[in-house]
């Protein structure tokens, strides 16, 4: 028998195998599946899934996440998305499983329905201090569970507050003494030059109702610093040397 052959029938057999397994490895890993943080990876079962999941709920911004950006992503939430959808961050172990465990894959689209109707209501609550939110979202633990966040720019409130404002103060200065009166006009010359940055906060809560009070805290906080820190910064430390 010539073994020799044998031999080198089965070394072509593995090298073939081998280089299917690298191009079906390669093609996996530069997959990509729309919006994404990290290197997220699924089965071909997983991906047609993901793709249902994100037609069903046309109004929410999926975006998955490989497993070891979690912690990233949550912290760089208010990159992600605006204000007009709600953002879902998602794992991609999480979606392995919802392909494959129908129990599991209910219980997730079950919050996900909920939400819908619960980010529109969120959004009418707020009325305008909606204006004032970047971003919306969720995400889900490893438990199941569900929390909701808000990214919140402070400044904001604040620039829609500042005008309002200015015209009180110059109301209640009118009787002041000439030179306080130069003093503020100097002052209100240089607020309308400022440019408020950004000065984003994220809040969180483990329901809408919650996040609902945070955000309107938050807001009312934004509005808070921009009278006093604000005002203060510019009358105690630019003005005011011969008081």
């Amino acid at each position: 028998m010539n073994t020799n052959g044998i031999a080198d029938v089965y070394a072509s057999q593995i090298a073939a195998n081998d280089k299917t397994n690298q191009a079906a490895k390669t093609n996996k890993t530069n997959k990509t599946y729309g919006k994404q943080i990290g290197n997220p990876q699924l089965s071909e079962k997983a991906q047609k899934y993901y793709e249902k999941l994100k037609k069903k709920y046309k109004n929410m911004d999926f975006i998955l996440v490989s497993a070891d950006q979690k912690e990233q992503a949550e912290a760089n939430v208010g990159k992600y998305g605006s204000n007009k959808s709600l953002i879902v961050l998602i794992d991609d172990e999480k979606i392995e499983k919802m392909a494959e465990d129908e129990s599991y894959r209910k219980k997730y689209e079950g919050i996900l329905d909920k939400a819908t109707g619960q980010f529109a209501q969120m959004k009418e609550s707020l009325g305008s201090s909606a204006d004032s939110v970047k971003a919306f979202g969720m995400k889900f633990d490893d438990y199941g569970n569900a929390s909701f966040f808000a990214v919140v720019d402070k400044s904001l409130a604040a620039q829609k507050d500042r005008i309002q404002q200015k015209h009180d103060q110059k109301v209640a200065d009118k009787k002041a003494a000439e030179k306080k009166a130069e003093q503020k006009e100097k002052q209100d010359k240089i607020l309308e030059k400022h440019k408020y940055p950004e000065d984003l906060v994220t809040v969180e809560a483990s329901s809408w109702d919650d996040l609902l009070q945070k955000i309107n805290e938050t807001v009312a906080m934004g509005r808070s610093d921009m009278v006093q820190s604000q005002a203060e910064t510019y009358v105690g430390q630019q003005f005011d040397y011969t008081i």
